[in-house]
């Protein structure tokens, strides 16, 4: 039986594992948090992506925790409403659409929980080095003892130890895209009520929006900058500079700015996106956003992630023992979709692509033309 080890326990890695397992392959999926998960942004799953979750039997359980949005308000500077819709809104696109907006953490802990039975999970420790040679890759950990596995995937997002490993240094495939954003969780002093808020202050500016029956915020607060020097990429130094930016907004900076810092959920990443010639080398392969991110711009990070898991699993089950066929495989099923998805990002700056680029691109690629391809 072929051991395969993934490293990240977010959406695309259990994913893969699910269908790996079912197709008899021994998987372990090592994360560096403690347990999957809590806190992001709500996320799309769109297009060919819902087949993979109906694959999964989870586009139910999906479509029952789904976001219930009425629409939403566009707000000045100065909070007064300048436009609102009750037909889309800017995070999910049109309401009366067959596809999913969803918080990743319920995402992650329903994929979780689907494939633990199955799965051995190594939570709490990461990938600290790799060495490949012709029997496997010997994996070494922060925590566990080194072992050998046949296969590695890096399915650890956009800053991958094992892009790094095996690959080498991010600034070589990482494209800024002038912005960072932040996302954190708040009570819902705003009131809202099915309800979000979208508004642009200068060069930053937010989307809102209730959960969990309203008791809840999410708020999602982009600003523009130039990629910051290391010593300010930590989670404290960024915290800092998204609550002095938060507080300088004319309408709720102040709250805003409290809410990120007392926020135990708080995030805040460069919007970039990661541009590779190949997505493979050696035992070693990338699964969305360590060999594809699109960035939370496309709106389809979620979606690439789910359909690239699948593709990937189902081209290694068709080329037993041989994974530079898989692989090769893998890159030419899921190369012009991925472009496709990642145009999304830069095609309107500072707003949404056009409902048809985005209808073509996740309908791109369909799961089962890859038998017909042979």
């Amino acid at each position: 039986m072929q051991t395969v080890l993934i490293s990240g326990g977010g959406i695309a890695g259990p994913v893969l594992a699910h269908w790996l397992h079912r197709r008899g392959f021994r998987v372990t999926v090592v994360e560096r948090a403690p347990a999957p998960r809590p806190g992001g942004q709500a996320v799309d799953v769109r297009g060919v992506a819902l087949d993979v979750l109906d694959r999964m039997g989870l586009l139910d359980r999906a479509r029952r925790v789904r976001t219930r949005m009425r629409g939403m308000s566009v707000l000045g500077p100065d909070g007064h409403e300048i436009d609102r819709s009750t037909e889309a809104t800017f995070s999910s696109g049109r309401l009366d659409s067959d596809d999913i907006e969803l918080l990743r953490e319920d995402l992650v802990r329903m994929v979780h929980e689907h494939t633990r039975a199955g799965v051995e999970y190594l939570f709490g420790d990461s990938v600290t080095a790799l060495d490949e040679d012709g029997l496997g890759v010997h994996v070494g950990f922060a925590h566990a003892a080194s072992r050998r596995f046949g296969l590695v995937i890096g399915a650890d997002g956009l800053h991958s130890t094992v892009r790094r490993l095996a690959f080498g240094s991010e600034e070589h495939f990482a494209r800024h895209l002038g912005s960072y954003l932040s996302v954190f969780g708040a009570d819902n002093f705003l009131g809202l009520e099915d309800w979000q808020l979208w508004l642009r202050d200068g060069d930053a500016g937010f989307g809102i929006m209730p959960v969990r029956g309203n008791t809840e915020l999410r708020i999602a607060f982009g600003f523009e900058s130039a990629p910051l020097a290391p010593e300010l990429r930590d989670n404290g130094a960024l915290r800092d500079r998204v609550a002095g930016r938060l507080a300088s907004l004319r309408w709720e900076g102040a709250r805003l700015a409290e809410a990120a810092r007392d926020a135990p959920d708080f995030y805040c990443d460069a919007m970039a996106q990661i541009r590779m010639e190949h997505w493979s080398r050696g035992r070693v392969a990338l699964l969305g956003d360590a060999g594809y991110c699109p960035s939370p711009l496309s709106g389809q990070g979620t979606s690439l992630a789910l359909v690239g898991a699948y593709v990937l699993a189902d081209c290694l089950a068709d080329a037993p023992g041989d994974h530079r066929a898989a692989y090769s495989r893998y890159e030419r099923r899921m190369r012009d979709f991925v472009s496709l998805n990642q145009a999304l990002a830069v095609e309107n700056f500072g707003g949404p692509a056009s409902e048809a680029s985005v209808e073509h691109a996740k309908n791109a690629l369909t799961l089962d033309r890859w038998d017909a391809e042979g």
